[in-house]
């Protein structure tokens, strides 16, 4: 379960083993978002049945390893009033508006659409297999270009990011449902493109690759893992696996021969934290590009796990759709040669990357 709800653990395996002969085990190692269920730990344990709290289904309950598996979402209820207020105080009516959210306030945003509907044009948009409004860190939509505001129902910005970068010419905002205050976000697009493109050319020239393969619950993809391995052997590329379940740049210094790194894991790592480790810490998808595979996009594809995504560096590539849907794909563009960009990111905890509030919208208290 998600760390703010740990405090509840004990409680919950109490009631489970009061009311079944079961025995409960609370598995308390980090729970980052749905790609952290721990199914293999759990079958390590000889567990029968594995609960996860807090997230959606990402993970199939008939892919996990040999055990039943349930998820248990969490609906945070909040009052809509205030934010159905301030959105008719800050937007003229006819306004686009596209309304995004976690899991956990996905009832919430889908209440407010119903609502908003009589005076905007209102879309929650849905990047199967999530939830319609849903959005995840690695995850997002491409909207119309004709939606004036993008409008984030929820606290952070690590969710919110990730929907800016698919859509970098949509104004976005914030609407925190705890602290009540509406602001317009920014990010770096230019900076963050720059440094993923630097990182990219410098992977290029690099003789010997290093794979990691995140080992925090399913954050990472074995068919990732063989789809670069077998890129990389056709290229005549010597390349070294490496297990892990967090990385930090101390961790991958250790591998001096190594001059370029690609990590199974989560993409958001490299794109907001890349600066910080010495060698390159490229995305599958920026693998794909440094190997000649696809062209760089001129807005960076935020599809790692969209059924309709980009390319096979994607977890969920080639799933089955209904027919007549394909995935949408600007043209690409070559990378363009840039001075590279400023400043180092600390891969122990900044909250906002490349970017950060710049102003706020009126608002109501």
């Amino acid at each position: 379960m998600p760390e703010g709800l740990l405090m509840f653990a004990c409680t919950i395996a109490d009631i489970i083993e009061r009311f079944t002969e079961a025995e409960a085990v609370v598995m308390g190692d980090v729970t980052y978002g749905a790609c952290c269920v721990d199914d293999y730990t759990a079958r390590a344990l000889g567990a029968d049945f594995l609960v996860h709290y807090g997230h959606s289904c990402l993970i199939p309950i008939d892919a996990t390893q040999g055990l039943k598996m349930l998820y248990v979402f969490v609906d945070i209820k909040i009052d809509t009033s205030h934010f159905l207020e301030t959105l008719r105080f800050n937007f003229t009516p006819g306004a686009s508006l596209a309304l995004v959210s976690t899991i956990q306030f996905v009832s919430a945003v889908q209440a407010a659409a119903q609502e908003l509907r009589a005076q905007y044009r209102v879309c929650v948009p849905q990047c199967k297999p999530l939830s319609p409004g849903e959005i995840l860190g690695c995850t997002s939509p491409r909207l119309p270009q004709d939606t004036d505001a993008i409008v984030y129902l929820g606290d952070g910005r690590f969710h919110l990011e990730s929907v800016m970068i698919a859509n970098p010419g949509i104004p976005a905002y914030r609407y925190d449902p705890y602290s009540k205050v509406f602001s317009q976000e920014h990010y770096g697009h230019e900076r963050m493109r720059s440094a993923r493109q630097d990182a990219i050319r410098t992977a290029a020239r690099a003789r010997c690759w290093g794979l990691i393969l995140g080992t925090l619950g399913r954050q990472g993809s074995p068919r990732i893992l063989q789809h670069l391995e077998s890129r990389l052997r056709a290229l005549g590329r010597p390349f070294v696996r490496v297990l892990l379940s967090e990385i930090f740049p101390s961790k991958l210094q250790l591998f001096p021969s190594v001059d370029a790194w690609v990590q199974i894991a989560c993409p958001r790592l490299s794109i907001d934290w890349g600066e910080a480790f010495s060698k390159p810490l490229l995305t599958p998808y920026e693998a794909a590009v440094a190997l000649g595979d696809v062209e760089w996009q001129p807005t960076y594809p935020m599809d790692f796990y969209a059924s309709q995504s980009l390319g096979p560096w994607t977890a969920n590539h080639g799933t089955p759709q209904p027919p007549g849907r394909k995935p949408q794909v600007k043209p690409p563009t070559p990378l363009a040669p840039t001075d590279g960009a400023e400043g180092t990111q600390d891969p122990n905890g900044p909250t906002d990357a490349y970017g950060d509030v710049a102003g706020t919208q009126p608002q109501r208290d």
